[in-house]
């Protein structure tokens, strides 16, 4: 799944974040400092959480910068239309007939992203986040925010929200239909099947 994402990224990425703690090792030897080029950069996670997994990374980011999760593949052209908004943060979404335990996104009426809600939602359909964000620097000055009320766990969309609405920043939806959740062995059967089209490359 690393090296799906890895390939889709466009020329216009030449640096490359891990963040790493389960099999660290194994990863380091598969792509070692470099792949296709560009370069690659290790940090183990210090925090808990997906905010916790940013902000292990916060003194090697720069201006604008792509966050994407270990366990989704996205196909190469949505990774370019997100990275390609300007003025705003912004959030890959996906429209789903069952949300189960895929993040809900709430919209509020211009169409922004007012609320990300995480828990399981069984056979409700909604709009999910796809944990693919394009955020900046301007996110590290704002606390992590704890998954739920406390929680020793930080959650990124949860810190997204909060931060946004506080920095006044605009966040925006970004809508697909490629993204490939992967929740458990049949996904992964799922997900080698689609990206032999070469969609996801």
């Amino acid at each position: 799944m690393l090296q799906y994402k890895l390939d889709a990224l466009g020329p216009e990425f030449n640096d490359v974040i891990i963040v790493v703690g389960y099999e660290a090792d194994a990863i380091k030897h598969r792509f070692s400092a470099a792949y296709d080029g560009r370069k690659i950069t290790y940090v183990e996670q210090r925090m808990n959480g997906t905010a916790g997994a940013l902000w292990s990374a916060q003194e090697l980011l720069k201006d604008k910068f792509l966050v994407m999760t270990g366990d989704d593949i996205f196909a190469a052209e949505d990774i370019e239309r997100i990275a390609a908004v300007e003025g705003a943060w912004a959030v890959l979404a996906q429209e789903l007939p069952e949300m189960h335990r895929a993040g809900l996104i709430e919209l509020d009426a211009e169409g922004r992203v007012a609320r990300i809600l995480e828990g399981d939602l069984g056979s409700a359909p909604g709009v999910a986040s796809t944990n693919l964000f394009l955020l900046d620097t301007r996110i590290f000055s704002y606390s992590p925010v704890p998954k739920q009320p406390g929680s020793l766990e930080y959650g990124l969309p949860q810190t997204i929200v909060e931060a946004a609405s506080s920095l006044g920043i605009p966040f925006e939806p970004v809508f697909t239909d490629r993204w490939i959740q992967i929740n458990s062995p049949g996904d992964l059967v799922r997900a080698a099947a689609l990206v032999k089209t070469g969609e996801y490359k």
